[in-house]
């Protein structure tokens, strides 16, 4: 078997007090998507139970959550009731709008916490965090799609990051969404235009070898437990797959590790992180960070001890991590749109494991399943 990093000592910053939560008490869950309900199968597993607060009809975490509130974020009363009932809130998703989080953490704590959130939820305000820290990142420009002299200013930011380059939305942007690649600078009203108005941020490009993702945790004491990189492979924006090991050396894997254990760390985070990283000739770059379990994790249903939902659960919850010990080499593979079609074809392979997320419609680029293949025991690359 081969281990993640699991450190013994609590982190050098103050962790925060909790008790743990007892078996039969409820963990609140912002947003119903497919991350929802692997939270919820986890909590389940542990004996706790799981409230799913989700705008959208018949979510995926609807099927197997205890109970869900079906409500907007704009709804005072019903979040009001939602933070009544449970006794820690935590997210799917980063897109929650602040003045629910407000009357929610009045009421129960947010974990991982407000900062992690804000931090995450704008492109911009993340590179500056990332960069204050002492990490690299690609480099990049603010860009104001609505300025009178918003042309002049995405020249600007050209300059400063050079082509090509990506101009994306500071917010609400994933899998490709919200961004346009930029070669050259004779179609800046369309480029402009693509944005619709909304804050941007042009990113330079980064010379890399390949792009890998350290799932990492910090649990309540402090103490912080990565698991081993995966290297992931995008088609249109969107993940694809992810092979573990990662084709990267000893030393640059311990760089990933003590990348991820920054961040958790300057956030003072509590729970499970998706840290994704380039392997530049200079060294890892950090892409993005998402401040919740994440799709390249996904590998450590079948290739792990304790999975990413169970461990984002313990943390959460105040109990102890689990060392994240890797008994698999794997590989994980979206099952995309009519990818769907696949799964029974797929289950009769020997050492594959399907995960289905109960979505009722199937549509061009949405993640409907994960395939995870066992490749045989543990390796290092």
């Amino acid at each position: 078997m081969d281990g993640g990093r699991l450190s013994r000592i609590p982190s050098p910053t103050c962790p925060m007090k909790t008790d743990a939560l007892a078996p039969g008490q409820t963990i609140g869950i912002l947003g119903g998507g497919q991350l929802g309900r692997m939270l919820a199968m986890s909590a389940a597993r542990l004996g706790l139970r799981t409230h799913v607060f989700e705008p959208g009809a018949m979510p995926p975490a609807g099927e197997v959550a205890g109970t869900i509130t079906t409500a907007d974020y704009c709804d005072r009363e019903a979040l009001a009731a939602f933070a009544g009932s449970v006794d820690v809130v935590t997210y799917e998703f980063e897109n929650v709008p602040a003045d629910a989080l407000d009357l929610i953490e009045a009421r129960v704590p947010i974990r991982p916490n407000r900062r992690a959130l804000a931090v995450s939820q704008d492109r911009l305000r993340e590179k500056r965090f990332l960069n204050g820290i002492g990490l690299a990142t690609a480099p990049f420009h603010p860009v104001d799609p609505a300025s009178p002299n918003a042309a002049g200013i995405l020249k600007q930011a050209v300059e400063v990051v050079g082509l090509p380059a990506i101009l994306k939305t500071r917010r609400l942007g994933y899998d490709g969404k919200g961004q346009v690649r930029i070669e050259d600078t004779h179609r800046t009203a369309a480029t402009l235009a693509s944005m619709a108005g909304a804050e941007a941020i042009l990113e330079g490009f980064v010379a890399f070898a390949r792009e890998v993702s350290v799932i990492a945790a910090r649990g309540a004491d402090g103490r912080i437990a990565c698991f081993e990189p995966g290297e992931n492979v995008h088609v249109d924006g969107i993940l694809c797959t992810t092979r573990v090991p990662a084709r990267i050396d000893g030393g640059t894997r311990e760089r990933a590790f003590g990348i991820a254990a920054a961040i958790l760390d300057a956030l003072d985070y509590c729970g499970v992180i998706g840290v994704e990283l380039f392997d530049t000739a200079d060294g890892l770059v950090v892409n993005e960070f998402a401040p919740r379990v994440h799709n390249s994790g996904h590998w450590t249903e079948a290739g792990a001890v304790v999975d990413q939902f169970e461990q984002h659960v313990r943390a959460v919850a105040g109990w102890p991590l689990a060392a994240p010990i890797r008994h698999s080499d794997v590989e994980m593979t979206n099952l995309i749109g009519e990818d769907v079609a696949d799964a029974p074809a797929i289950a009769r392979e020997d050492g594959v494991r399907i995960h289905l997320y109960g979505k009722t419609e199937t549509r061009a680029g949405r993640k409907m399943g994960h395939a995870t293949r066992v490749l045989g025991p543990a390796t290092r690359s």
